[in-house]
């Protein structure tokens, strides 16, 4: 009777242990299955994936492309992007003032003040002439926390630096080279002419034209020797503490916010002498200011 039993439970077990074993495999090829297909992605990183899909490559892309992939952003209130697009062509070497404008102009809606000051004024070393560029930067400067009375200069000063901003450095050399043909004319007409009229009136002319030959060489020189100045730079971190000495232990004088043009006077890496509007000056490190 006992047999009876055990031997009646062995088929039951081995079908127990087979039905087992049939759903582990069976879980087992689902769990393959699972494993060889990709997970469902949740919406923001759909959206995410898509985005960054549809974004063109900058890098690989050509200076006219960039241009009008920058262009474009700008336009559709991508200022971020156009930002991208406009540092990659200025990262390949080139410069124009409408490039550091139009860049200054996304920094500043991105409300980037220290990014947005430096390019306007690089524009401005180009073109001194912008209205739309100084316009923006008074604007741009307005919005800085540091309110930095100037220190009065000569009135000659300033009204020769407006004449002189009023043309670049390539205009300035061609009136100059100009004038100096006009005045080597009249030199030529004061010594060939028969008529004594004409004789002063080359003698007069050569006076007026080489007056103005110099004066236009003296701005076209002003000029140049103010885009190759490399004194002048914006502070670019939230805050700069001024030190009395190139020394982080030094006492602090004062402190400038993003966006406050400054001058170096002297350099002792990683440190900079700076001078500001109102004539104090101090040490500040050379990593919370560019250069323009």
């Amino acid at each position: 009777m006992k047999r009876t039993i055990i031997t009646g439970l062995l088929p039951l077990g081995a079908l127990l242990l087979g039905a087992t074993a049939s759903a582990q495999e069976q879980r087992s090829a689902e769990e393959a299955a699972a494993a060889e297909q990709p997970a469902a992605l949740l919406p923001d990183e759909q959206t995410q994936t898509t985005t960054e899909e549809t974004r063109p490559n900058l890098v690989s892309e050509t200076p006219e492309r960039l241009w009008d992939i920058a262009s474009t952003a700008y336009i559709n209130g991508n200022y971020h992007e156009a930002v991208e697009a406009y540092e990659q062509l200025a990262a390949r070497g080139l410069s124009s003032a409408k490039l550091y404008y139009n860049l200054a102009n996304a920094y500043f809606k991105e409300e980037q003040l220290g990014r947005a000051i430096l390019f306007y004024r690089r524009a401005l070393r180009i073109d001194p002439g912008s209205v739309d560029a100084r316009y923006n930067l008074s604007v741009a400067e307005a919005r800085t926390k540091d309110n930095i009375e100037q220190v009065p200069e000569f009135f000659l000063t300033s009204w020769f630096r407006a004449i002189r901003q009023a043309m670049n450095c390539t205009v300035w050399s061609i009136l100059s080279l100009v004038s100096l043909a006009c005045g080597l004319g009249a030199i030529l007409l004061c010594l060939l002419a028969q008529r004594l009229s004409w004789r002063k009136t080359g003698f007069y002319g050569a006076l007026a034209a080489l007056t103005i030959f110099f004066v236009t060489t003296c701005f076209a020189a002003g000029e140049r020797r103010s885009m190759l100045d490399r004194s002048e730079a914006v502070v670019m971190s939230s805050s700069a503490s001024v030190k009395s000495a190139p020394d982080r232990s030094a006492t602090d004088l004062f402190v400038l916010h993003e966006g406050t043009s400054v001058r170096i006077t002297d350099r002792l890496d990683p440190w900079c002498e700076v001078t500001i509007a109102d004539g104090k000056k101090g040490w500040v490190e050379s990593s919370k200011i560019e250069t323009i």
